[in-house]
């Protein structure tokens, strides 16, 4: 009985031996990997670092162009808002004004067209007047002041119209 516990007990000696020599051969693997795994983290941290930047860096010029559309689509909008808003505005100034009896910017025009179509048919006339009154045998031409060729194209008129 002696001889089968001391063989029992050499038996398990060798079998806790062989399970703290595995035990002890992954430990040291285990911190092996760990100093593998810090020695590459240190060796590509600067390539992962600098990659992250230009993954940043992308991403910010995306985010730029959408905020810069963004902005540029409601600036477009406010522009045809602050447009509509105007011709309201200037709608009512204009009927307000001639609802006074002011004049608007076409009366006014048309009004210096007709002042300048009568000019020119004054002037018409009192061309006409001027060759009228001159005599014809006359071998040099009288000169008048400026009065007399008034009254006399004033004269001239009445009778170049009728």
């Amino acid at each position: 009985m002696v001889k089968k516990l001391v063989v029992k007990k050499l038996k398990s000696v060798g079998i806790d031996s062989q399970l703290s020599a595995t035990i002890r051969d992954s430990a040291e693997q285990i911190w092996l990997a760990g100093l593998g795994a810090f020695a590459k983290a240190q060796e590509e941290g600067t390539r992962v670092y600098d990659a992250l930047i230009r993954e940043g860096e992308a991403i910010q010029k995306k985010t730029r162009k959408v905020t810069e559309d963004k902005v540029t689509e409601m600036a477009a909008k406010a522009t045809g808002t602050w447009d509509k808003l105007e011709q309201v505005f200037e709608n009512r100034v204009a009927r307000s004004l001639n609802s006074l009896g002011v004049p608007t910017k076409a009366d006014v025009e048309q009004l210096a067209k007709r002042v300048a179509e009568l000019k020119a048919e004054v002037e018409k006339l009192n061309r006409g007047a001027a060759k009228a009154t001159k005599p014809a045998s006359a071998a040099k031409p009288v000169r008048r002041a400026p009065k007399a060729v008034a009254k006399a194209a004033s004269k001239a008129a009445p009778k170049a119209a009728a």
